[in-house]
């Protein structure tokens, strides 16, 4: 080997220590940049020239170090583990706060608790009893209704106002979702760029594509893989959202034509919507990842009334087993579909179980003041008329009967007084009641649609509250009865449910729920917080750049420095000394 070869060597460790100072360097001033991964590098052996051979083994002589590769220091299954979790948090933490939220829309947390609008209409109807000619009892008694309309109208219209405005959290979302996309396909394409010589590793790039693949995994459940040349695929909810260079952009769009929520969905694949629902969201399928998924659960599809909370028969309602056994069969098919479209929306369920309690006070108190009996018609068909014989009637003049305490806004309780023929040929006047049709919004008495009947609160004499008979006699029978029903049980809270609930007890099991569910999610919310923070301190335990290792390693490579150095001086000095000998 020559001299100027020797030099050659010499220059080879000048700048593989030069190198890995710069990474060095590069390290400590990176330090607390978010999501920096230390970088490391290493060195191996130059290039051998071949000199000769025995029979044992070649002659070769080395020509010094090179830099290998400087390489980045991550574990990609902590990286997986991790933004799998952290979306698993983030589902649960939209479900917290939407749980938290509807016991704030109620007053349980701060504000005037819906729970005293019903203790002063129930306080009311006891003064009632006690005092039933008393135009003050019936005066409070109509204001409290007023209130308590109020207040439940208030309370369902800050739900549907939250539950519409998680619409523009989800249209956020989704732009940030595709914003993401873009961005990593812009990194994918200047990483492929400066790695295509295979010399040049693209470090600092992938740091911040990595971050953006964090961030993207707390939003939406993600696969991916890393192609030959750098670049990274991804799969959303297990459909190709970024493939090579072609982005398959997410979109929203209302659920229905009458509908102002908004939902996710692929115009690339057919329009179909981004998440299924099919199966309860639950950790063992991974179903439960993303907040933007748990944003949709929480918000629900629709808006939730009494219709959708099926009412588990009672055996001593039915004449026979047989009709009993066959209203069970309706019931469970109809407890299969609550639980799959309204249970496990916080906000529909809430929505529906509030509804039914309202639905519940309201007919129970019309039904008693304007009772109903059944009749036939020639034609077979069965309706419902008032019950003159047993309906009580008002204090006015006209001895008003059939008017309603609470009312809805679009229709009337009876049609116009009619003659009807019934089945046995006689003819009969009746007014027939307008039955709700859970087709029919306006036919409902649920909440959005009801009021205080217009002709009570203008003139509280013809509240039907007196005998009918002529004599003016308050209806005693009426009082008990409204005060015995308030106490019966008439629903539970939900199929799932065995217990019969009596309206105080429905709201109290309410609001329990809604607490009880509240503390799932956050708790939840929490662990998955805490197991996301403890994969990401191990993550940092190898990627993080540690100053006092970085430090050492700055001596050591400027010693490499220097000895290289010192041996080009010696090698320096000796050509110098030949060259002077002649």
């Amino acid at each position: 080997m020559g001299l100027m070869d020797s030099l050659y060597i010499g220059v080879s460790g000048l700048k593989t220590s030069q190198n890995a100072l710069n990474t060095t360097s590069h390290n400590i001033a990176n330090a607390e940049t978010k999501g920096f991964v230390r970088q490391q590098t290493l060195l191996m052996d130059s290039m051998y020239n071949k000199i000769g051979a025995n029979k044992i083994s070649p002659w070769k002589i080395g020509l010094g170090t090179d830099t290998q590769v400087v390489r980045q220091i991550r574990d990609q299954f902590l990286d997986q583990s991790y933004r799998k979790e952290s979306g698993r948090q983030g589902f649960y933490h939209v479900q917290y706060e939407a749980a938290f939220e509807m016991q704030e829309v109620m007053g349980e947390l701060e504000g005037v608790q819906f729970q005293r609008s019903i203790e002063d209409f129930w306080v009311a109807l006891q003064e009632l009893a006690k005092e039933p000619d008393s135009i003050v009892t019936r005066a409070t008694l109509i204001q409290c209704g007023v209130n308590f309309v109020e207040h439940a109208e208030n309370i369902y219209e800050q739900i549907q106002t939250y539950q519409i405005d998680l619409n523009s959290q989800i249209q956020t979302k989704v732009d940030r979702i595709n914003e993401i996309a873009e961005e990593i396909r812009d990194l994918n394409y200047k990483i492929r760029f400066h790695e295509a010589t295979g010399i040049e590793h693209a470090n600092d790039l992938r740091d911040t594509r990595n971050l953006l693949l964090d961030e993207l995994g707390a939003l939406i459940d993600i696969s991916y893989t890393e192609e030959a040349d750098g670049r990274v695929s991804i799969r959303a909810e297990e459909m190709p959202f970024l493939l090579e260079d072609n982005i398959f952009y997410m979109d929203t769009r209302p659920i229905s034509e009458d509908s102002e929520m908004l939902v996710p969905y692929w115009p690339a694949f057919g329009d179909a919507e981004v998440f299924s629902f099919d199966r309860s969201p639950n950790p063992v399928d991974d179903t439960d990842i993303g907040s933007l998924k748990g944003i949709i659960l929480a918000r629900g599809r629709k808006v939730g009334k009494f219709t959708d909370v099926p009412l588990k028969p009672k055996k001593e309602d039915f004449e026979d087993e047989a009709s009993y056994e066959e209203a069970m069969g309706l019931f469970q098919i109809e407890a299969a579909k609550y639980n799959k479209d309204i249970h496990d929306s916080v906000i529909m369920a809430t929505q529906s179980q509030f509804d039914q309690l309202i639905h519940g006070i309201v007919t129970t108190i019309n039904d008693i003041l304007c009772p109903n009996r059944e009749i036939m018609l020639e034609n077979g068909e069965v309706i419902k008329v008032l019950d003159t014989e047993k309906a009580s009637v008002g204090m006015d003049a006209d001895k008003t009967m059939g008017a309603e305490f609470f009312s809805r806004k679009s229709m009337n309780r009876y049609q116009e007084l009619q003659e009807v023929t019934l089945a046995d040929g006689s003819k009969e006047m009746v007014y027939i009641y307008n039955e709700e049709d859970p087709e029919n919004n306006y036919s409902l008495y649920t909440l959005g649609e009801i009021e205080i009947n217009p002709e009570v609160l203008k003139d509280r004499s013809k509240l039907p509250l007196s005998k009918n008979t002529n004599t003016g006699d308050f209806n005693i029978d009426v009082a008990q009865e409204l005060l015995s029903a308030w106490q019966a049980d008439f629903a539970t809270l939900n199929p799932n449910e065995l217990n019969y609930n009596n309206f105080n007890n429905y709201y109290t099991a309410l609001i329990g729920e809604l607490g009880t569910r509240g503390e799932k999610y956050q708790t939840l919310s929490e662990t998955q917080e805490a197991m996301a923070e403890s994969i990401n301190n191990e993550r940092l335990e190898i990627m993080a750049v540690s100053t006092d290792e970085e430090l050492t390693n700055l001596i050591k490579y400027q010693h490499a420095y220097n000895a290289s150095a010192r041996y080009i001086n010696v090698v320096s000095e000796m050509i110098e000394h030949v060259l002077n000998m002649f």
